[in-house]
Parts: structure tokens; sequence; C-alpha cells
């Protein structure tokens, strides 16, 4: 007897025969084609506004400045933030966005407490990705994701303990994903930095851990300004991650599987430099199934003529970042 529901859909996807997979040839139309219809299966929200940035506090820090934002995101969708320029060098910066995953926020980026935001917390896993970030010249915008931190469910009395839960569902029913509101944030905060002038935009990159390395991925393959990406623990392919293992519900694309890969997806990106980070023993993202899906991207990066801008790094741990092995190997492809 076949009991389980999952049996049946592993099989079923199985059976797909992903039509929009690479398969060779012309590069950029099969971008062209594929991109815009991962537009429609994510349901990326449309830019209502300008984004107006209130800033709430700024401080010292004893590797730059950190200054507290709201950037105006969809109408009842605010978008807390921290933007942060390293002391040690001279505008204009170039600049990292930093997502943080399923943890209690983006207060870790920057590695203050969360409740008062004035004392310095030791953050594991190498996930105070704007202190990396600054160690090394770079000013970030560390952006709250959706459902996550201080955006998750405040209002509503009974709700999952699944941050993510209900507001993913909810988005389903408008025909939309929480991961592409999420992408869509990602591009608000890019509104944002283009109305400076201490930031590079021709060096803007996005890192993130697990749910952030996730968005980081999506981001990457539909944002253009985005230059370079460093997702972290996230990249795998769908058969052997989300039609295997349990995985937030903000994780699931509709219909993906019917048209391409994860693979597919980053390709997007290409040939734009790219580290992939991944832990030895991630049981979310198995390296096996992340070396695989890493030949599937290193093809579509050799025929677009760059396959020296694609990396894997892989981190003798479990699922979380490897600051030191990732900058080593993201810093040589985008220094000009």
């Amino acid at each position: 007897m076949h009991l389980s529901p999952s049996e049946n859909h592993r099989y079923q996807a199985s059976l797909l025969p992903l039509p929009m997979a690479y398969r060779g040839g012309d590069v950029g139309a099969w971008q062209t084609a594929l991109r815009s219809q991962l537009r429609e299966l994510i349901g990326l929200p449309q830019v209502e506004s300008a984004t107006i940035a209130q800033t709430l506090w700024r401080q010292e820090h004893e590797l730059g400045n950190i200054e507290k934002l709201i950037l105006t995101g969809e109408t009842n969708a605010d978008i807390p933030a921290y933007f942060c320029t390293p002391r040690n060098a001279t505008p204009p910066y170039p600049v990292m966005i930093c997502l943080q995953g399923h943890s209690t926020g983006m207060h870790n980026s920057v590695g203050l407490d969360r409740e008062t935001e004035t004392h310095a917390i030791v953050v594991e896993g190498d996930r105070d990705f704007a202190l990396g970030a600054l160690r090394r010249g770079f000013a970030a915008l560390c952006i709250e994701q959706r459902s996550l931190g201080t955006r998750r469910e405040l209002l509503q009395e009974h709700t999952s303990s699944n941050s993510c839960h209900d507001a993913a569902m909810r988005a389903l029913m408008l025909g939309r994903t929480l991961q592409g509101e999420r992408v869509f944030d990602v591009a608000r905060g890019i509104n944002y930095l283009e109305q400076r002038d201490d930031v590079d935009l021709q060096r803007l990159g996005i890192m993130g851990n697990s749910g952030g390395g996730t968005t980081a991925i999506y981001a990457a393959a539909l944002i253009d300004r985005i230059q370079f990406a460093m997702p972290s623990c996230a990249f795998c392919t769908y058969a052997g991650s989300s039609m295997q293992i349990y995985h937030c519900s903000c994780h699931y694309i509709p219909g993906i599987l019917q048209y391409a890969e994860y693979a597919d997806v980053l390709g997007l990106f290409a040939p734009k430099p790219i580290v992939i980070v991944s832990g030895r023993d991630d049981e979310i993202s198995p390296l096996t199934d992340v070396r695989q899906s890493f030949l599937a991207l290193q093809r579509i990066y050799r025929a677009a003529g760059a396959p020296e801008q694609c990396r894997l790094v892989v981190g003798d741990g479990g699922h979380r970042f490897y600051e030191k092995a990732g900058w080593a190997a993201l810093q040589p492809l985008i220094t000009n």
C-alpha cells in the first residue's frame, strides 16, 4: 500500500519534462523566456510608488555606522532595515544586501540584541552578515524579511508556530507568493540605495542564509540591478530538497516544476558572479543534491561564456554561513 501523499508527489515530479530547463543554445533568449514565466509563477507585486525612508536612529559601531530605517513598501507593509557604512573605507562604497532566514531577525546581521538594539551579541554561524561586509569595506543594507523577526504575525490571535505559514497561504489566495513579496521588498530596498550618493550600485550584491539565501537567489534571478550574489545553505535541487524534506511554506512556488529546476532559476543570473555557500553536513540542502544542481548551473555559465564566475564553497559543518571561505571566493570575482 502507498498511503503517504509524498509518495505520489515525488512520483509525479519524476515524470515532469521540465520544458523550460536549459538544454543548450542561446542563453539570453532562454533567460528572457524563463524569467517572464518565473515572474508570473512567483506573483511579483507591482511597484506602487517611490521608496521613502524614515530614519529612526543612528549609532556608531567599531566597524562604522549603523542607521535604522523604515522603508515604504506596499500599503500596510512597511520594511524595517539597517543601513551600515564602513569606518575604514572611502565612498562610494560597494554595498551588500543582507537577508536573515528563519532566525529572530535582521538584528543578527548587525550583531545587536533585538529588544534594545544597543548591546552587542554573539551571532552563531557567521550570520552577522553586515559586520562581515563592514570588515571588508562594504556598506550593508539589512532588510527584515516578511513574516520573520519583527515582521512576524502580531495582530492575529491564533497563528501557526511557523511564522511564515499564514502569510504564505494568504499570498496564494491573492495570486501571489510570500517569496515574491520578499523579492519585491528587496527591489524597494534597492530603490532606496539609488537615492544615496555614497554607494556604488555597479558593485551591488546580495547574500543571506537559508530563507535569506532563498530570497537572494530569486532576487538575483529577477532583479537586473543586482551585480553579484552569495546565497548560503539555500541552493539545491527542488527534487532533493522541497520534494523530499520538510520546508517552511514560504519555500514553495506553485507550478515551478512544470517548467524548470532550481539551477535554471539561478541560471537567470548568468554571467554575473555567484558564490554558492553550502555546509557539508547540511540536512536541509543535502550536499549530494547541491553538487548535482551546481553542475547544471555550471553548464549554463559555460554557455554564457563565464565559467569562472560560478563557484561553490563547502564549509565543514551544517546549516550556516561560512564567512571566511565565502568572502574569499567572492572578492576575486568582483575586484576590478
